[in-house]
């Protein structure tokens, strides 16, 4: 005789069933979640360059009633002054206007006890940026531009030509830096140097040197020293600790 449980009675007895059964007597084990252990370290790196280029504002400056009279005056003079530059052994790419105004004042008076303004002489200024890319002459140029007519000489302003590169390679030694400080942290705590979790650059710096500036608009041939500048790189550097 076969006897034939419902699915509901079925159901009543699985439920008593887990409802007296010792749960306390089961060893179920523990599920601990670990905090990642890490360190944080920060790594530097710097380097000093020799200034490689130096650069010039030129410029030239009229004052004359007569509008075309001032443009041509300084136009004349400036024209000279390039083609001296030329000369001189800087390429054409080397020579870039920066500013170029014509303007009237106004001059002011007074009619019967009123303030009034009428026109005044025409003002005309020209600049251009002549760049050295032999720093050795720099005290050659700057006597040539002081003598060529100029009206004011700003410079020479010296720069490195291209840090792209040792930008980069600053990069890799920050980062070794940071990873040396790390292992002995590490080290010291009985532990392992692990994997990186996370990298973050910090801000370039470049710190320029002072130099002995040319004497401006009075003759120049002043000695001039380029100097250098040093080139730092820095990066802060999550590691992982085993």
């Amino acid at each position: 005789m076969k006897i034939i449980l419902s699915p509901i009675i079925l159901g009543l007895v699985l439920l008593l069933g887990f409802y007296f059964l010792p749960w306390k007597n089961v060893n179920w084990g523990n599920i601990k979640f670990l905090a990642q252990e890490t360190v944080t370290v920060s790594g530097e790196a710097q380097s000093k360059q020799q200034a490689q280029i130096a650069s010039f504002n030129v410029g030239v400056s009229a004052v004359n009633d007569d509008k075309q009279k001032a443009v041509d005056e300084v136009s004349q003079k400036i024209t000279a002054i390039i083609e001296a530059v030329k000369n001189f052994g800087i390429k054409k790419e080397d020579i870039k206007t920066q500013n170029l105004s014509v303007y009237q004042s106004q001059q002011t008076y007074y009619d019967n006890g009123v303030l009034k303004q009428k026109p005044g002489q025409w003002q005309v200024n020209n600049t251009v940026l002549v760049t050295l890319r032999d720093v050795s002459r720099a005290s050659e140029l700057t006597d040539l531009l002081t003598k060529g007519g100029a009206t004011n000489v700003y410079g020479p302003n010296f720069t490195i030509d291209n840090t792209i590169q040792p930008e980069t390679s600053l990069l890799d030694d920050a980062m070794k830096n940071a990873r040396e400080k790390a292992e002995k942290i590490a080290m010291a705590g009985g532990k392992k140097l692990g994997k990186v979790i996370s990298v973050t650059e910090g801000i370039s710096q470049t710190k320029i040197y002072p130099i002995m500036a040319a004497e401006r608009g009075g003759g120049g041939g002043a000695p001039i020293e380029p100097g250098s500048q040093t080139i730092s790189k820095s990066v802060t550097v999550v590691f992982e600790l085993e």
